[in-house]
């Protein structure tokens, strides 16, 4: 446990403060990235460009398109798993009519609900976390909710903290910011910090409705193996790699904006493989995915709902992406979606971590062993 918070430590580190280190070697005024709440806008982003664009987008259909074949391939969108017969149980419906509610409330503007207007993602949220399980829950029989309740619950200030990171990062490259609401220093915190606790419970737990629906695991099971993943030559080339772009995040917002959702993925996994730990891509060396899709598409998922729920609600965000702001389905310009792809991977980071810390911290090598095999499926 103690070398898995060393490397926790590790990555916050490098990610608080090589952006900022970077930062100093400038004569911009680092006071202006620590604004709390961040309401001042400071970076001027580069004009859409087709160019850019055009390439861009060939270089992400070149990564999915294989993995949408390979699905198609294995002939599960057709047959998406054997139908349970457990009951949808009683709290789910409690779930779905509360996100109702929710959803409603959200996208109006009733003047009796004026005071709390602000505050429906949240509770959009929570509904859809509680649906989310209860649909698992309908599909093996057990969730996170009923069958590991104290994990879940841990899920929630770790999402949090997990989110301000993401938050500190885009100070140096301002792709969204909050419209509309606006809060003092402490308010923002309290507002923001239980928005933020909500992520890694709605990806987590869209991850394994997912895995339990669309044999997501068979499908991906012989896929292309990445036998060089384990190298320690390669963990240690890419944390350096990694350590310089965040350090030149700053620096060249247009051109490194990306990192902000790629950066931490590296990191952490970058020192777990020079540990020699399992990781997110481990079972890529014998060409199983399972872990890897079912993470990018739930965050995938997730993402849809985030950006469909935030456009006519009215505490919300926008965004402004250098190169290829456009094409927008909802706030977010269409090309951004594939940002969800990394970040899915990285909530699983995150996920196993705290699992193996919650669950393993106290298993012999034997029981390590037998809890990851249980992990990875």
């Amino acid at each position: 446990m103690r070398n898995t918070l060393l490397k926790c430590f590790a990555a916050a580190v490098m990610l608080t403060g090589l952006p900022l280190i970077g930062i100093a070697f400038t004569s911009v005024p680092l006071h202006i990235y620590l604004t709390f709440p961040p309401q001042t806008e400071y970076i001027i982003h580069a004009p859409f460009s087709m160019p850019v664009f055009i390439g861009l987008s060939i270089f992400i259909l070149s990564v999915i398109i294989p993995f949408i074949l390979q699905w198609l391939k294995s002939g599960n969108f057709i047959r998406p798993g054997p139908i349970k017969s457990y009951p949808f149980p009683w709290w789910g419906w409690i779930g779905v009519v509360a996100g109702l509610i929710a959803w409603a409330l959200a996208w109006t503007r009733f003047s009796w609900f004026a005071g709390f207007q602000q505050h429906t993602f949240i509770f959009l949220w929570l509904s859809y976390i509680v649906v989310v399980n209860a649909l698992t829950y309908r599909r093996k029989g057990s969730c996170m909710i009923t069958a590991r309740p104290g994990f879940f619950i841990l899920l929630f200030p770790a999402s949090a903290i997990f989110w301000w990171f993401f938050e500190y990062l885009n100070r140096f490259v301002q792709n969204w910011y909050y419209v509309t609401v606006f809060f003092s220093p402490w308010e923002y915190f309290r507002h923001a910090s239980l928005s933020f606790s909500t992520v890694l419970p709605s990806v987590l737990g869209t991850r394994e409705l997912l895995a339990t629906s669309f044999r997501i695991k068979e499908s991906f099971k012989s896929f292309i193996p990445l036998h060089f993943i384990q190298s320690r030559a390669l963990g240690l080339i890419v944390l350096m790699i990694s350590g310089i772009c965040l350090f030149c995040l700053g620096l060249w917002p247009d051109y490194l904006f990306s990192l902000v959702w790629i950066a931490p993925l590296l990191v952490i996994v970058s020192l777990q493989i020079l540990s020699g730990e399992f990781h997110v891509f481990s079972d890529t060396v014998k060409g199983e995915w399972g872990i890897v899709v079912s993470s990018a598409l739930a965050a995938l998922v997730c993402g849809c709902f985030w950006e469909m729920w935030n456009y006519y609600s009215l505490a919300k965000w926008e965004y402004c992406i250098p190169f290829v702001h456009g094409f927008k389905i909802f706030e977010m310009p269409i090309l951004g979606y594939a940002g969800y792809i990394p970040f899915g991977l990285e909530c699983a980071t995150i996920g196993n971590i705290l699992e193996s810390l919650f669950y393993a911290k106290n298993l012999t090598p034997e029981g390590k062993d037998f809890y990851y095999n249980q992990l990875r499926s």
